[in-house]
């Protein structure tokens, strides 16, 4: 008999011991419900096209009250993820309509094991932004910008990324380099820009540690934008990326397990 295919209840159940017994407030427990939600679908636990529960049946194996499992699917719903109509249910929408830039999406993402087409399109993304940022930044950065690159660069180096104070540095890193090109469009992107630098640098050292030291490749590009250099700035960026890059692919093919064969039920196979 083929195993029986995954649906939004029975994840739900599954993780309804570690919900239930949350003393939490409303606003966490709706982000946890969420989280559980979100993680599922887009691991493709929950696939496009199914329809979840009803509201009855996870709320009670949550435990959860209706009113904060409904919370928890307007988040979801907020973020492209699924779609309610009135008789037909909430059924998990394509692809194409998810906000893959959306901070909770992107965590959602890196809290698996993320697809190579997915921390492709990612890296691509950034070279198109960010090298051009960094030129933008060049010749429009303030003495304030400047120095909050100089404070985050230094923490980069004090704490390393191995640790979370050096990452939070790291996002102060690129906000302030994205702040620094006084263009809305570009600052709009910061948050997105700064959760996938951060979720790639932790998902890259989820079993060994950092390949390399990336922080000369931020000293690089800092040392370009405070002299005001614009293209030294975009090749140093253009560099960051590309050398991030090759450390995430790195780390993908060498801890990645054997793919197994989907079961006819289109669940993967489990031995």
């Amino acid at each position: 008999m083929p195993p029986t295919r995954r649906t939004a209840g029975s994840d739900a159940r599954d993780a309804g011991a570690s919900v239930r017994h949350r003393k939490d407030s409303g606003r966490r427990l709706r982000g946890a419900v969420a989280h559980h939600l979100g993680t599922a679908i887009v691991s493709g636990r929950i696939r496009p096209g199914d329809k979840l529960s009803g509201e009855i049946e996870n709320a009670e194996a949550l435990n959860v009250s209706r009113s904060a499992y409904r919370e928890a699917v307007q988040v979801l719903t907020a973020k492209g993820l699924v779609e309610s109509r009135q008789k037909a249910g909430t059924m998990v929408l394509p692809r194409r309509r998810w906000n893959l830039l959306d901070p909770a999406v992107l965590a959602w993402m890196f809290a698996g094991e993320p697809d190579i087409e997915f921390v492709r399109d990612l890296f691509e993304l950034r070279a198109v932004v960010e090298p051009a940022a960094a030129s933008l930044a060049a010749e429009r950065r303030t003495k304030e910008q400047i120095a909050t690159m100089r404070d985050a660069l230094a923490k980069m180096r004090r704490h390393t990324l191995a640790v979370e104070e050096g990452r939070a540095a790291d996002r102060l890193f690129h906000d302030a380099l994205l702040q620094a090109t006084h263009n809305d469009v570009f600052i709009t992107l910061s948050a997105s820009i700064c959760a996938a630098v951060s979720w790639s640098t932790q998902f890259k050292q989820r079993s060994r540690a950092l390949p390399r030291d990336p922080v000369p490749d931020h000293a690089r590009v800092y040392e370009a934008i405070a002299a005001g250099n614009p293209k030294a700035a975009e090749e140093a960026m253009r560099s960051l990326i590309e050398l991030a890059h090759q450390d995430t692919r790195s780390s993908m093919s060498e801890d990645r397990p054997m793919e197994r064969a989907p079961s006819p039920s289109g669940e993967p196979s489990r031995s």
